[in-house]
């Protein structure tokens, strides 16, 4: 029998970065979504990395995530994530007004260290099998989805409800950006083929991406 072949396929690598306050389940969110697993007990991170590989609409996505702490003695390390990172999961607790409300003050560092109020962002109500528990409204945090111009899911770590989504959904709007930055670029540096074919500007975009190994 031949050996198995390797077939490669243009990716895309990105950072994402998992923030809100301690104890809304963001650890377990990641775990489950990268690793099927979920976590019993509550032990606060203090950064934890994983790196995964996905298919977001037909194409092949690495992503580097970092869970962040959320308790207040590491607060000082978040503007170095945030300056990493290229897409954010904000993620708080449906049973916990006050996680909810601390996404406001997330959100505004996140814009101010990046200098960019279109920075890829998915909002994320844990814990949503805490139905019985719930404090903030769904309507309310819809009402911040549209305001922020940001997806909002709730989505349940135990229960493995809406834990992929909120990652592709994330994906999407950082392709979508990436995508536009390659269509920038290509205008600066080819202005004499800016209503080229699009098949080709695909095919040169192709050849500038890092290329991902598929067994």
């Amino acid at each position: 029998m031949p050996p198995p072949k390797f077939s490669y396929q243009p990716c895309r690598e990105f950072n994402v970065v998992v923030l809100g306050p301690g104890g809304v389940g963001k650890s377990c969110l990641t775990a489950q979504f990268v690793h099927n697993e979920w976590i019993e007990s509550y032990d606060p991170t203090i950064e934890d990395s994983y790196r995964t590989q996905m298919s977001v609409d037909g194409r092949q996505v690495v992503l580097e995530i970092l869970d962040t702490a959320g308790t207040e003695q590491f607060v000082a390390m978040r503007d170095l994530y945030m300056k990493t990172g290229q897409g954010f999961l904000l993620v708080f607790s449906i049973a916990s007004r006050t996680s909810f409300e601390e996404l406001e003050m997330l959100r505004d560092d996140i814009i101010r260290i990046k200098d960019d109020e279109d920075i890829p962002i998915v909002i994320v109500g844990n814990k949503a099998d805490l139905e019985d528990q719930r404090s903030v409204d769904r309507a309310k945090a819809f009402s911040l989805s549209q305001r922020w111009n940001a997806p909002y899911y709730e989505a349940s770590a135990r229960t493995r409800t809406n834990v992929d989504e909120p990652f592709v959904d994330l994906c999407r709007q950082m392709l979508r950006r990436d995508d536009t930055h390659d269509d920038l670029r290509d205008d600066l540096y080819y202005p004499h083929q800016r209503v080229e074919d699009p098949a080709a500007k695909r095919r040169r975009r192709k050849k500038r991406k890092d290329k991902c190994s598929i067994l």
